[in-house]
């Protein structure tokens, strides 16, 4: 790692003996050293005017070793590592001056820096840390009114970030729609997350394309049917005009008719005649298109085709036309094995088309695997083809045969197959189109086959009697599925998977989330030796702000970040939690409500936490709008 070598070196040049980089694990971390040597949160009296070898001499434990950071030679990203160094002479080690340091004692006690500072170097001694922290935070929070009034007063003022700032105040809750819509012009990437109506009606009616575009270039956009139209139609760009129809389709837009006719006239003409939903009045034009590749897509609505046009494809001179065409023909009318013999690629056919008799008998038993899994999962294949599958060698190929929906349980609970729960991640197509059929739901709910059952447990409601039974059923993940996705799941079982599971990308704050979660009789789970269940106290009404400040302190990191959210949180806390081990606790507390607005003010000012205090909701609106300013003049300064 080049950065932790510069630093090794620079550590051996003053004097110090490096023994290893380490981890802050339990340890007072370096980033809230950090703040602590910039005055931000620090007890009184810290600053000193020179460091001698005294507090050197305290520093260190009976080896000579304490831990070290070094301003600009951070290791190991946001959670940086301290450095345990050994300093065996008796004098000074020269970490004094440029660039900045951060010391720690072994047992957490002493504290030594030296940072750069708008007046010269800023020098801090502290000793018996934890208890001077400790008053510090107190002495934070007992803040008054008028003293947080004077505090914005002066904000942004000078030194800032309003880059930094840019960057976090699209996540602050508190900001109004306005606010975020004058955003849009200086950075955009809130979007990312934003799902207020107003300021998605600005930022795809935006004359910066890139900004039109942005909502839809998200994973879960948030955009409305209208919206979606809206940000095609203004695409200058024909392809990507294209792309956002994919992609409204995709999220189950309707485009209207005229839409599909700029779409089709345009130079993305080709990529236009592969919209699924495209009216059929379209379609004789596509099939006799000059470009072979609008032919090839016209052949995709085989069965909105009049036959005289599937016999113009079927004899098109353009090779790949024509094996469209023959693929397309063949879904219905067997193929023999001349026709799939001359395929260029017969992949395709092995798993879409109806194969002549004799040439599925063939095939089935080809020596190529990779053969036998391709017709696997083929939904034309005959009952001969899929009987000789069940019993192929490959356990792949039995494994694809297991989940064909053609199959009644009897068969697929005698096809022998290897399935990995803990890699059940899709849900089955054909399970899913049958969701609202509850007598399919029945029969499936029993099948042998769990990623059966867990598509079944996909679906949004489902029988009582089904629910109860997947409830049940041997496989957690099966059982996960049904908390994540129905909304019929009982109370006991969400309670159970809480105890494993904490939410997926695709299923934020489930089972947590769910509206049958339980919400009352938590506080059982106050001793509860599974962190994860502890935190489930503040979740009931009748939890106290002693339960709060209880938990703020409680041995696991996760309990603690559950503490941290809580709008009860004292502010002598939310100032302790600043400094907690964990980087995404110490990003919490920044964030909180609750923090003090003098502390609040100096982390809007720190390198490290500005983004995260600019998305603070205890911001007042119009500083707010002052740090905006500051901000888009900061991006234009550099445009």
């Amino acid at each position: 790692m080049r950065h932790g070598q510069e630093l090794h070196e620079l550590l051996g040049r003053v004097g110090l003996t490096v023994v290893e980089d380490v981890s802050p694990g339990s340890l007072f971390p370096p980033e809230a050293g950090w703040r602590i040597a910039r005055g931000i949160a620090a007890p009184d009296g810290a600053v000193r005017g020179a460091l001698d070898g005294v507090w050197w001499r305290r520093l260190a434990d009976a080896d000579g070793e304490f831990l070290v950071a070094v301003l600009g030679h951070r290791i190991g990203g946001n959670d940086s590592r301290w450095t345990r160094v050994r300093h065996a002479g008796g004098g000074v080690p020269g970490l004094t001056g440029d660039p900045g340091f951060v010391a720690l004692s072994l047992d957490g006690q002493v504290l030594l820096a030296e940072v750069p500072g708008v007046d010269g170097p800023r020098v801090t001694a502290l000793d018996r840390l934890p208890e001077r922290l400790e008053e510090a935070a107190e002495s934070a929070g007992r803040e008054t009114e008028a003293e947080r009034a004077d505090v914005w007063a002066a904000v942004p003022g000078r030194p800032a970030r309003p880059l930094h700032w840019a960057e976090g105040i699209g996540s602050n809750p508190a900001a109004p729609d306005e606010l975020l819509i004058r955003l849009l012009d200086v950075e955009v990437g809130f979007l990312h997350g934003c799902d207020r109506p107003a300021v998605l009606d600005a930022a795809v009616a935006h004359p910066d394309p890139q900004v039109r575009s942005r909502p839809a270039d998200t994973f879960r956009p948030k955009l409305t049917s209208d919206q979606w139209l809206r940000m095609v139609r203004a695409e200058p760009s024909p392809s990507r005009r294209v792309l956002w129809a994919e992609h409204a389709r995709a999220w189950g837009v309707e485009l209207p008719g005229d839409l599909y006719d700029d779409l089709l006239t345009g130079p993305s003409r080709a990529q236009a005649a592969e919209l699924p939903g495209l009216p059929a009045h379209h379609l004789p034009g596509l099939a006799a298109d000059a470009d072979p590749r609008v032919r090839v897509a016209a052949c995709a609505r085989w069965e909105d085709l009049a036959v005289p046009l599937r016999v113009r494809l079927l004899a098109d001179t353009d090779d790949a036309v024509r094996t469209a065409a023959l693929l397309a023909h063949h879904h219905d009318v067997p193929m023999p094995r001349h026709v799939f013999a001359a395929l260029p690629e017969p992949r395709r056919a092995l798993e879409q088309c109806r194969l002549a008799p004799e040439l599925e008998a063939e095939v089935v038993r080809d020596g190529d695997a990779g053969v036998r899994l391709a017709l696997a999962a083929n939904p034309r294949l005959g009952v001969h083809g899929v009987a000789v599958l069940a019993e192929d060698p490959y356990d792949d190929v039995r494994s694809a045969v297991a989940l064909r929906p053609d199959l009644d349980e009897e068969q697929r609970a005698a096809v022998r197959h290897d399935f990995d729960s803990t890699s059940m991640v899709r849900t089955l197509p054909w399970v899913a189109d049958l969701h609202g059929d509850a007598d399919a739901m029945r029969r499936l709910a029993v099948s042998s086959h769990p990623l059966i059952r867990g598509s079944v447990a996909r679906a949004r409601h489902l029988p009582p009697d089904v629910v109860e039974r997947l409830a049940r059923d041997e496989d957690r993940t099966v059982r996960l599925f049904l908390a994540e996705s129905c909304d019929d799941a009982p109370a006991e079982m969400l309670l159970e998977v809480w105890g494993w599971w904490d939410g997926s990308f695709s299923y934020p704050g489930r089972p947590r989330s769910h509206p049958n979660f339980p919400r009352t009789g938590l506080l059982r789970h106050a001793g509860d030796p599974a962190g994860r269940m502890r935190r489930l106290v503040l979740d009931d009404p009748e939890s106290t702000p002693a339960d709060v400040a209880r938990l703020a302190r409680d041995p696991e990191a996760e309990v603690r970040r559950r503490a941290a959210e809580d709008p009860r949180l004292s502010p002598a806390d939310a100032v302790r939690l600043l400094n907690d081990p964990a980087d995404y606790i110490r990003d919490t507390a920044i964030r909180s409500p609750r923090l003090p607005a003098r502390v609040l003010a100096a982390l809007l000012h720190d390198r490290d936490t500005a983004i995260a205090a600019a998305a603070n909701p205890s911001i007042p609106v119009p500083v707010l709008h002052r740090i905006l300013a500051a901000a888009a003049e900061a991006v234009a300064a550099r445009r």
